[in-house]
């Protein structure tokens, strides 16, 4: 990314004598930096010009915890303007702070495990244990629950959007600030004594990222230093087509080097400054297209992106960047020297939306067990851990969308069917390869469907501990924990029965094959019990059932149907050299090991 000449770093740069301030506003005709340190004074501290767009000065009498702007005389007239580089800021309409980067991470080393042994948990900073309904929550809150969310065999959070956004209350999609994160969520301070406790517990921190669009709203970038073509937003935008997105004009200009750089050192700042393990991006659709349905090639957003990823790889190895693309597209997971994005893994829509609609659907011819095959054998460039595989997402849980129990039975979402259906979701995710995600409260069958204003409802972990207890032993055997089912973390995979009459479907997982790493998971997508089916398994002996998601432990509503270990003998069976039967109850999953 190299377009543009070297320069120090842009924002505030703490020094012995004072504090430095650069800026790019290469169209303006003078710029001062004005805060409470000189009475908001531009004739007070005035910057010099590089020659190269950038504006620098350093100013003895401010400090740490100083407000702050830029006041920038141009051909469009005076403009102050908030920091873009700014660590801080007192709101997303306020002042820029001047920001102490010290924190001690008292030697945090913390590495994130094999992302083949990765468990993902997505969530909400503002909602996810929000207990003031007049505030939303805060990374402290999120710090409350980590002993739950370790117990329940999670290594990886996932957190939504935390720049700072327009408002108290949002997803997190519309960012004012890039390099701010919102002060509402208890900013920079916050956030990093959040990861710093969540290594502690063992957990990896994710961040999702937007550089598809910026703000559009409160968004200080726009027009920054007076220049614009068309009436668009000037120096950090495209100022033609190129600009629309489907959320409004302020698609960053990737051709720029200068707005690159501004995107590359964002990612750089989460992963040095705050320690994050991996980063999510935001729809890259929107960041290698554009045009009204996203149908029209851009090339610079597919250059920056492989820069990006290149850059990761290269200087911070072992931390994953996930693209949100939804195209099932090889090319955004395939290596940059390859030609590809260089994304380490990416969200899999062809795994979601079949395992969503076969578990909703009302009837059960209306399931289809080969659409339920194609979405496990689903692979990017062969490689089983380039998607990420969930059920839910905040996506496919608002929009129009709600969450599986409530989309399985609007009237009763904590009922029998809207149990056993979701947690049929949970097992494909947790036993098909991929790296698995889940959504904040799909394990205590959260209802409704996701609002930014509306807390998770921690009663219902009490009320449904047994199906949370089934999600802690869903990961614990995808995780192998046991040392039983070694074959989940592994890459192969073969779906070697499918009734689509009887709707019983089973599939073999392995990593090298044999006792404790063959897996065969059986699953009865029927609203009626199987008994003594016959199927194939890969070796004779002894298979232990490990997991039932019938049993009555996990639900009072469950009849706790008599599975059972079952002894595979000879003779070959779907194309396997021996058989075994096996009784399941409806809408139920098995996990055999031996």
């Amino acid at each position: 990314m190299g377009e543009t000449p070297d320069v120090p770093r842009l924002g505030t740069t703490l020094q012995a004598d004072g504090v430095s301030f650069r800026v790019w506003a290469p169209n303006a005709e003078q710029v001062s930096v004005i805060g409470n340190f000189n009475g908001w004074n531009g004739a007070t501290d005035p910057m010099t010009a590089d020659g190269h767009g950038y504006w620098q000065a350093t100013v003895a009498s401010a400090q740490v915890g100083d407000h702050y702007k830029y006041q920038l005389t141009t051909s469009a007239g005076v403009l102050q303007r908030i920091d873009p580089h700014a660590r801080e800021v007192t709101s997303s309409v306020g002042n820029a702070v001047i920001h102490d980067p010290a924190f001690d991470w008292k030697d945090d080393q913390f590495s994130m495990p094999p992302w083949n042994q990765l468990v993902i948990y997505e969530l909400h900073v503002g909602t996810f244990n929000n207990e003031n309904a007049g505030q939303p929550g805060q990374f402290i809150s999120i710090t409350a629950r980590l002993e739950h969310l370790k117990r329940l065999g999670v290594n990886a959070i996932q957190i939504m959007p935390v720049g700072q956004f327009a408002g108290s209350r949002s997803w997190g999609y519309n960012p004012s600030h890039l390099f701010a994160v919102d002060s509402d969520y208890g900013g920079s301070l916050g956030l990093k004594r959040f990861v710093k406790r969540a290594h502690q517990a063992g957990i990896a921190v994710i961040l999702d990222v937007v550089y598809n669009h910026f703000g559009p709203s409160d968004l200080d970038l726009w027009q920054f230093d007076g220049w614009s073509e068309n009436g668009r937003g000037g120096i950090y935008f495209y100022n033609d087509d190129r600009a629309i997105t489907p959320w409004g004009e302020t698609r960053p200009d990737y051709g720029r080097g200068e707005v690159r750089q501004f995107i590359l050192d964002n990612v750089l700042m989460w992963l040095d400054e705050y320690h994050m393990d991996g980063l999510r991006f935001d729809s890259t659709l929107y960041i290698r297209h554009y045009g009204d349905s996203g149908n029209e090639e851009l090339p610079d957003g597919w250059s920056m992106l492989q820069a990006i990823n290149e850059t990761v790889a290269r200087s911070r190895p072992g931390r994953l960047t996930i693209a949100e693309d939804l195209q099932g597209n090889d090319w955004i997971t395939k290596g940059v020297g390859a030609g590809g994005a260089g994304f380490g893994s990416q969200w899999d829509p062809n795994f979601v939306q079949p395992i969503r609609e076969a578990v909703i659907a009302t009837q059960d011819q209306s399931r289809s067990l080969s659409s339920i095959r194609d979405a496990i054998l689903y692979r990017y460039n062969d490689d089983a851990f380039e998607r990420v595989i969930y059920s839910e997402s905040h996506d496919d849980v608002a929009n129009g969308q709600a969450r599986i129990p409530q989309e399985v039975s609007g009237s009763d979402p904590t009922g029998w069917y809207a149990q056993k259906r979701s947690t049929m979701a949970a097992a494909m995710v947790f036993t098909a390869p991929g790296i698995p995600m889940l959504f904040q409260g799909q394990e205590f069958l959260e209802g409704g469907w996701f609002r930014d204003t509306v807390p998770v409802d921690w009663d219902q972990n009490a009320t449904f501990s047994g199906i949370v207890r089934l999600y802690r032993d869903l990961i614990g055997l995808r995780l192998n924990q046991q040392r039983i089912s070694q074959g989940l973390c592994g890459q192969f995979t073969q779906v070697y029965h499918l009734n689509e009459e009887r709707k019983l479907l089973a599939f073999h997982r392995w990593d090298q094959g044999g006792p404790a790493d063959d897996v065969v998971v059986v699953a009865n997508f029927l609203h009626q019990p199987q008994d003594g089916y016959v199927v194939g398994f890969p070796a004779p002996g002894l298979w232990k059932l490990r997991f039932n998601s019938d049993w009555q432990g996990y639900s009072t509503s469950f009849e706790g149907y008599q599975s059972s270990d079952t002894e595979a003998g000879p003779g070959s069976c779907d194309a396997l050299p021996c058989s075994a039967s096996v009784s399941i109850a409806p809408y139920s999953v098995l996990i055999y090991s031996q």
